[in-house]
């Protein structure tokens, strides 16, 4: 079965979706929160997520106008190497008319994806993620577009705890021209999400051509990133609109910053100790409001 844009399979899933069985309405639910692993997971391990029966979703494919299972997998696996547009997230789902309504659809998903960030958070792909940075001679950090925002984030608080940060300018000259002094001491940080820059991807190409080791911040094992990094680093990023949510990923973010934080506390402490003179040497903060 072949469909015309990437969004028709998860529209015929939400227009059949009241059709459906108990267990398959589980399995459907799954499918469009969690699309990108559900493509590679076998119907037997999606029955035992959602606890159903592996002929449940066998069934749950057919009715859908699938052959079989696999059939419906191999839609899903190219449905997410053919991320959404812009315009194809606002057409995937009916829109609430009211405004109340579809911002609190948005936080709600927000927090859904907080919540299985938490619950499936690497801790020693953080870990090691924090020794490549502690150990690398520089560390440069690269997000185009919107993910320029989280490079900045990410840049001020390690230019806090360490010596060697530069951000990449996308706004400056050529990303080549930041890196051409890359050697294989050092670190890129590539932060990206779909749908992926080619300016990103041509950028961790030549990192890794100069030997340089790399770390992705990005959002499934199918993005472009995930196989190159040495640590990848996943916060799911998902479609309610057409803005883009950086709350997951600033969670990823935080989540690296503080774990470098705790490999260097001692260090960390004095650092602000200083920092904490000069402010108020200089009056960095208004005094009436600091402690508010």
């Amino acid at each position: 079965m072949a469909f015309k844009t990437n969004e028709d399979l998860i529209k015929m899933i939400h227009s059949n979706y009241n059709k459906f069985s108990k267990g398959q309405k589980a399995i459907a639910q799954f499918i469009i929160d969690h699309y990108d692993k559900a493509a590679f997971m076998t119907a037997a391990k999606i029955g035992k997520t959602v606890d159903v029966s592996e002929s449940t979703v066998v069934r749950f494919a057919t009715a859908l106008g699938f052959d079989g299972y696999p059939e419906l997998q191999q839609a899903l696996q190219v449905m997410i190497k053919n991320k959404l547009t812009t315009v194809q997230r606002i057409s995937m789902d009916e829109v609430p008319t009211d405004s109340e309504v579809f911002i609190k659809k948005v936080l709600k998903n927000e927090l859904h994806s907080l919540r299985n960030y938490t619950e499936e958070i690497d801790m020693q792909k953080l870990s090691k993620a924090a020794d490549l940075i502690l150990g690398a001679r520089k560390i440069y950090i690269l997000g185009m577009r919107v993910s320029y925002t989280l490079a900045l984030y990410l840049g001020f608080y390690l230019d806090v705890i360490l010596e060697n940060v530069k951000v990449i300018n996308q706004n400056a000259n050529s990303i080549f021209e930041q890196l051409i002094r890359v050697t294989e001491d050092d670190l890129l940080i590539v932060i990206s999400y779909p749908r992926y820059s080619k300016q990103t991807m041509d950028a961790v190409n030549f990192a890794i051509d100069k030997k340089a080791k790399v770390i992705a911040i990005t959002d499934t094992e199918s993005s472009p990133f995930y196989d190159l990094a040495d640590v990848a680093l996943l916060g799911k990023s998902n479609m309610v609109s057409f803005v883009d949510s950086l709350v997951t990923p600033m969670a990823v973010i935080n989540s690296l910053i503080m774990t470098v934080g705790f490999k260097e506390k001692e260090d960390i402490v004095k650092y602000f100790d200083m920092l904490e003179e000069v402010w108020q040497k200089y009056s960095i903060y208004n005094k009436t409001y600091d402690q508010k």
